[in-house]
């Protein structure tokens, strides 16, 4: 938080800042991302008061943040990102109202601006098979390397759950793993594939790796410590270009596979809710767009009078 309020701006305006950041993190329970770019977002807009409109955050009106809006579209920022900070800046005004230190919202009432959907990149079945199939188990890397895309793609779990996990997270005998997002946990079942992997890197890989006895990790790196995000991140790209696979895979890629696949083979859409950890349905529903836009591709190619 402190690196968006201490580059300028003057003290009150930090001290309201901050507060909203305080909010966000014990009322709001939101994420170290959210915070962070709810925090830049108001800051860069108080910087933009003060340089454009000689005027601080409790001086703006709607029309300053419909003016700040057209400023960043002006100059290159996509309709995602002024979206983004209209959110924000909501939830900030909303904030100093509900504290009694303004009267009213000045954002409130303005239309967010229109952001064209972009679905996510799924990969198919095949592609998946190729993908899972590239580490090879000939030594301690390719073993873990191994373990951990199958996990990935038999769970559909974020990479930061994946790399939060813990050997007391795994049940093997059951078929399932524990994981934890937010105070919330959520019990999903592992694919034959997936558990035999999983066997086979914790009974004979891990122990060879773990720098610590007392390691409690489930993955961790070639040093023995727990893997990083940025590890795991080369560790897709290294098999995505060893694949030849075109299609930008990410961490989440898999995840939106994983989902999009379960969908195609029958599963309801609040089994897919309850296996990915959304909170709300509607993040789930977009899965169901892609599958109808797919098979909008097919009949588009298939059909002779298409």
């Amino acid at each position: 938080m402190l690196e968006y309020l201490e580059k300028g701006g003057v003290p009150l305006e930090r001290d309201e800042i901050a507060r909203y950041g305080d909010y966000l993190t014990v009322e709001k329970h939101a994420s170290q991302n959210t915070i962070s770019s709810y925090l830049r977002d108001v800051t860069q807009f108080a910087d933009y008061l003060r340089n454009y409109e000689d005027a601080s955050l409790r001086d703006a009106t709607g029309e300053m943040v419909q003016s700040y809006m057209n400023w960043m579209m002006g100059r290159g920022k996509s309709a995602a990102s002024v979206t983004r900070f209209l959110a924000s800046v909501k939830s900030f005004y909303q904030f100093l109202v509900s504290q009694g230190d303004m009267a009213s919202n000045p954002a409130k009432g303005i239309a967010a601006a229109k952001v064209e959907r972009k679905y996510p990149e799924i990969l198919t079945s095949k592609e998946v098979e190729l993908f899972l199939e590239q580490p090879q188990c000939v030594d301690a890397k390719g073993f873990r390397d191994h373990a951990m895309l199958e996990l990935l793609y038999a769970t559909g779990i974020r990479v930061s759950e994946l790399i939060s996990l813990d050997m007391e997270d795994l049940n093997l005998a059951a078929g399932f793993i524990r994981c934890e997002n937010r105070g919330k946990e959520r019990i999903i079942p592992l694919y034959h594939t997936a558990v035999k992997a999983l066997n086979d890197y914790v009974r004979n890989i891990r122990p060879q790796l773990i720098a610590d006895s007392e390691e409690q990790a489930l993955f961790v790196n070639m040093n023995g410590e727990r893997m990083s995000r940025q590890g795991f991140w080369k560790i897709i790209k290294h098999y995505q270009e060893k694949a030849g696979i075109e299609k930008d895979i990410t961490p989440h890629t898999l995840r939106h596979s994983f989902a999009v696949h379960l969908l195609e083979n029958g599963a309801d859409l609040r089994s897919i809710q309850e296996m990915l950890g959304h909170a709300d349905i509607s993040s789930t529903q977009i899965y169901t767009h892609v599958v109808k836009r797919q098979l909008k591709d097919v009949y588009q190619k298939a059909h002779p009078r298409a």
